[in-house]
């Protein structure tokens, strides 16, 4: 049986002074619901992704849920927190319920609200998806993580700082047409390659430019089976879902192999019954730009170490064969952490139903998402195709 999207919602990413993290989640939830054409009194279930991690004071967000609506009192309603793949661990969550036959309709919400703190708070906070003992406690934010992973894949295949900022330069562009991204702007190559007071070096290869931003927001989505979509106006059905799990800590396993994400990737294009050259687009997890360099080797665009050759060949960009976040990615679009995952498929699913206005890809019939949590630690992949 497939799942399918049949409504969506998503608040403007960013720094977000006047909504608090409620408002944001209540938002989104409505406007999904209202875009599916469905009522609270149809929805059958509830999951609320959010990390927090102490970013919110209130630490029982599932059910802030049913203050979306009276109607939604004694439905059930469940958090779901796996990093930064909270997003997706609630869609999949949403998924497994509807292919079991115990829903008929559920409610994925994701939601975070970040800017209300200093940058060192929020990094203190994400530092408690790293590995305690080791990472975490010695101080090692998620910056400093992906600085180590881009050290250590410079030492491994020479200096790419030229690809990083090419990475960055596209998603900027992409997302200066996004009207929900957080940056809006397209900085150029220039800016994102050169060190300077306004794009200094944050931990080591890694500028200001390669690193997402802290941000606001919320995104949902409406799912249910495929014979039920029949009756609702659009149908984006899930041709493959696959999540993998790895270590934790960075000393077990080589962090720039992301060995997790390519066997994600392997699954995913298995259970589809598609090759990756069969994709019209790929949303996928630009945390860092180095994450997204070493994204293209595990999807299988490259061979390790030769990442950059999608850049250089023109493959990952809007026109070229497989453009690679056309919303601009957790880069120019922001990445409130527990919203990502529902975002990215919202704005895959936009792409396949050709409503994505200034972002739209040409001819876009099925799109990859890719999320993850941690540094390649929890990854999941869904492959999108339109069904109606």
């Amino acid at each position: 049986m497939s799942v399918c999207i049949i409504g969506w919602g998503h608040t403007k990413f960013g720094k977000l002074e006047d909504q608090g993290l409620e408002a944001l989640l209540v938002s989104a939830a409505n406007e999904a619901m209202e875009d599916a054409g469905v009522t609270a009194q149809e929805i059958d279930a509830i999951y609320v992704a959010t990390f927090n991690a102490g970013m919110s004071e209130q630490d029982f967000i599932s059910s802030l849920a049913l203050q979306v609506n009276e109607a939604f009192r004694f439905t059930p309603s469940t958090r779901v927190e796996n990093a930064c793949g909270s997003g997706s661990a609630a869609v999949f969550q949403a998924a497994n319920l509807i292919e079991s036959g115990r829903a008929r309709r559920v409610l994925a919400i994701g939601v975070e609200k970040m800017t209300h703190l200093s940058s060192a708070d929020v990094g203190r906070c994400l530092s408690r998806a790293s590995y305690m003992p080791e990472e975490g406690d010695a101080g090692l934010t998620f910056p400093g993580i992906f600085g180590v992973v881009a050290g250590k894949y410079f030492q491994q295949y020479g200096d790419h700082s030229d690809a990083l900022a090419k990475i960055a330069a596209k998603n900027h562009k992409n997302g200066s047409v996004n009207p929900l991204a957080h940056m809006q702007k397209d900085f150029g190559y220039d800016f994102c390659r050169a060190e300077s007071d306004k794009n200094p070096l944050v931990a080591g290869p890694l500028k200001r430019t390669d690193c997402s931003m802290i941000s606001d927001g919320a995104a949902a989505i409406i799912l249910t089976d495929e014979d039920t979509a029949q009756s609702h106006d659009k149908a984006i059905a899930f041709r493959a879902r696959a999540q993998t799990n790895d270590y934790l800590p960075m000393s077990k396993r080589d962090v720039t192999a992301f060995e997790g994400p390519a066997m994600a990737w392997q699954k995913g294009l298995d259970e589809a019954g598609l090759k990756l050259e069969d994709m019209s687009l790929v949303e996928t997890h630009d945390c860092f730009t180095i994450a997204e360099l070493i994204q293209y080797e595990a999807m299988g665009l490259t061979e390790a170490g030769k990442g950059a050759q999608a850049l250089e060949e023109g493959t990952v960009y809007k026109d070229g064969k497989l453009p690679v976040n056309p919303s601009g990615g957790l880069k120019a679009k922001g990445h409130p952490v527990g919203a990502t995952g529902v975002s990215m498929h919202v704005m895959a699913a936009r792409q396949l139903m050709d409503d994505a206005g200034e972002m739209q890809v040409k001819d876009a019939k099925l799109a990859g998402i890719f999320n993850m949590g941690g540094a390649a630690v929890a990854n999941y992949l869904s492959i999108l195709e339109r069904v109606k």
